[in-house]
């Protein structure tokens, strides 16, 4: 209570236990008393309650904005990065959004990115609008082609917001990528439009705009201002997606294109493969498969996965993969090709390590020789549909420098299939290695009656509702048995009579293989390999012909040491042979086994000599 005062006249304010400050003026003559205008008092309280809503105001479009950062760019995808912008705007800024991104900016260019005479094309990225709106707007994915006297096309070429507080009916044309989504926009009673640029890094992405209908009120300058403020904070994590997209797209490509395009001919070996890129792009890496012809119809197949991500993981898989087919090419056993890449991967600069599994296929045996580097073991599904895992010695990883390798020989029935993958295809963050490994066994074995392929194995992974983490490559062989495959063995004499029978084999077998033009040049290259071996290699062991897209024959013998083509002058009356079988075949090499070495030589078919099927109607079974 204010103290009362008896004399004179005051007026002043006084504070009272209400709270609001009440104006009071005394009179002395007449002992009256009068209150502050009541008007006065209400304009007063009207004030600051608007003051207060202001303040509130405020601070709830800040809290808006901070939540902006939590629900959007929750991943590095481009397109739902874009969706969560425009679902994050409905219904608390708009009753309808959109998201268009520059088609240039999707191609991996950066704005500008159109000439003056032309008009900038958008893509529909992600569109939101509030239930039963029915705006039919841009087909999401479809591009849009903005008319320069257009309002977005303002917001573009300008990237300044563009804002209609109140939509006149002749601006529904302007506003609309079509006709027919104009007459939408005033059947639905819209009746205002702000559009906004997105803008990160000083590029120019693409906009934003959206639309309020009846029952609400047109867009203001503060609107604007929020949504200004809101596509610069969006812009950054659309701008992110899009440069990590464009990395992951590099790392793609780089890795397709490190990847072989397709498979050699494999005699007695029917092989697929499939590469699948991971889901996530940090996942994105160095796993790759190859599959390598050797000499004798032997075929070896290589599955690889280095330990990381990125790039500097793609270019380690190129350079492993490039050293493990030199390798391979030098016919150099699977446990040998392990311990020379681990000497190999230990010199790379980026010091990482990688796992691989190499299997040899050998036609003749049916059998493969297969070796690992901490790599998971390969499956086989036999023509009944079981499916197991090759028990192997499974040594270290390439690069930690632990070797030997260990290698062993797995026997292939007929209609065996045997799979070799990397662990993105078994690795998950939902169960450990055991249940995802007897999941792949159980997939396998499901699909052995229906054609088990390496892409159908991704297929039922993915319909399985696995989420590859990481990429996969897989490499499936399946062993048809000895009824396709067109290959002779015999074994020679160790006296000087086993150039003879070898020439007189060789023009026998040739004319039942209906290959009668090549018997000349055949039984001179046989002649010569088998005299080497006479001369050199402490006499011939077996001869090996083998007949697919291409002719070989091979001589093995106990010689430790390889051939070598020799310089030789005029005089001289020897060291011709290798230089005779150099210019009459396609190519020629050795190779060590364990009990010496084979010597081959290759010749090419001419065209018109084989079926169609380049397979004989009844060709002769394999023998030993």
């Amino acid at each position: 209570m204010c103290p009362p005062e008896n004399h004179g006249t005051r007026s002043g304010r006084c504070d009272g236990p209400g709270g609001d400050a009440v104006v009071i003026e005394r009179r002395q003559a007449g002992r009256h008393r009068f209150l502050a205008s009541p008007t006065r008092a209400t304009a007063a309280v009207r004030r600051t309650r608007e003051a207060l809503h202001h303040v509130l105001a405020h601070r709830s479009r800040l809290t808006w904005l901070n939540e902006a950062s939590t629900r959007i760019g929750t991943t590095l995808d481009l397109e739902r990065t874009s969706q969560e912008l425009a679902d994050f705007c409905v219904p608390d800024l708009a009753d309808g959004a959109a998201v268009d991104v520059l088609d240039c900016i999707l191609r991996g260019e950066d704005a500008p990115c159109w000439r003056e005479d032309e008009l900038p094309v958008t893509r529909a990225i992600a569109v939101s609008e509030m239930p039963g709106l029915n705006l039919e707007p841009d087909p999401v994915g479809d591009l849009s082609f903005r008319r320069a006297a257009s309002i977005p096309a303002r917001c573009l070429t300008d990237r300044v917001p563009v804002l209609v507080s109140r939509i006149r009916p002749h601006d529904y044309a302007r506003i609309a990528p079509t006709r027919n989504a104009a007459l939408a926009m005033r059947r639905a009673g819209v009746h205002t439009y702000l559009a906004v640029p997105l803008i990160a890094r000083g590029v120019l992405l693409g906009m934003a705009d959206f639309i309020r209908v009846a029952g609400r009120p047109g867009f203001s300058r503060t609107d604007v201002a929020l949504a200004v403020e809101l596509a610069s904070k969006a812009a950054v994590y659309v701008d992110n997606a899009r440069l990590y997209g464009r990395e992951r797209q590099a790392v793609v490509s780089l890795q397709r294109s490190l990847l072989p395009r397709g498979t050699p001919p494999t005699p007695g070996l029917s092989v697929n493969t499939c590469y699948a890129p991971a889901a996530d792009p940090s996942g994105v890496g160095g796993d790759w498969f190859d599959v390598v012809g050797l000499p004798g119809g032997r075929t070896a197949l290589v599955v690889g996965d280095v330990m990381s991500h990125g790039l500097a993981a793609a270019a380690t898989m190129g350079r492993l993969r490039a050293v493990a087919r030199t390798l391979m090419n030098l016919d150099i056993a699977p446990e040998r090709v392990l311990a020379r890449m681990d000497l190999a991967a230990r010199d790379l600069e980026e010091d990482q390590v990688a796992t691989c599994l190499v299997a040899v296929h050998d036609p003749l045996h049916g059998s493969y020789t297969v070796a690992a580097a901490g790599h998971p073991p390969p499956l086989v599904v036999d023509a009944g549909g079981q499916a197991r895992y090759v028990e192997l010695p499974v040594g270290a990883p390439l690069g930690s420098g632990v070797i030997p390798y260990d290698a062993v020989e797995v026997k292939a029935a007929e209609g065996d299939r045997l799979v070799l993958y990397t662990d993105g295809l078994v690795k998950n963050r939902a169960d450990d290695v055991d249940t995802a490994l007897a999941r792949l066994r159980t997939a396998a074995a499901r699909l052995s009656g229906t054609g088990l392929r390496a892409e159908t194995l991704v297929e039922a992974a993915s319909a399985g509702g696995q989420r590859f983490d990481e990429a996969v490559a897989i490499v499936s062989a399946a062993h048809p048995g000895s009824g396709g495959a067109l290959l002779e063995r015999w074994a020679l004499p160790g006296d000087g009579s086993a150039a003879s029978l070898a020439r007189r084999t060789v023009r026998e077998q040739l004319a039942r293989w209906r290959l009668e033009e090549l018997a000349d040049t055949t039984e001179l290259v046989v002649s010569e390999l088998v005299g080497n071996a006479l001369r050199y290699g402490g006499g011939p062991g077996t001869l090996r012909m083998l007949r697919h897209h291409r002719l070989v024959v091979e001589v093995s013998d106990t010689g430790p040491d390889l051939p070598q083509i020799q310089h030789v002058s005029l005089s001289d009356e020897g060291g011709r042979g290798l230089q005779l079988v150099n210019l009459l075949c396609r190519r020629w090499g050795s190779c060590r086994t364990p009990t010496g070495k084979i010597v081959w030589a290759e010749q090419d078919i001419p065209d018109g000599a084989l079926p169609p099927d380049g397979t004989d109607p009844t060709p002769p079974p394999l023998t030993e």
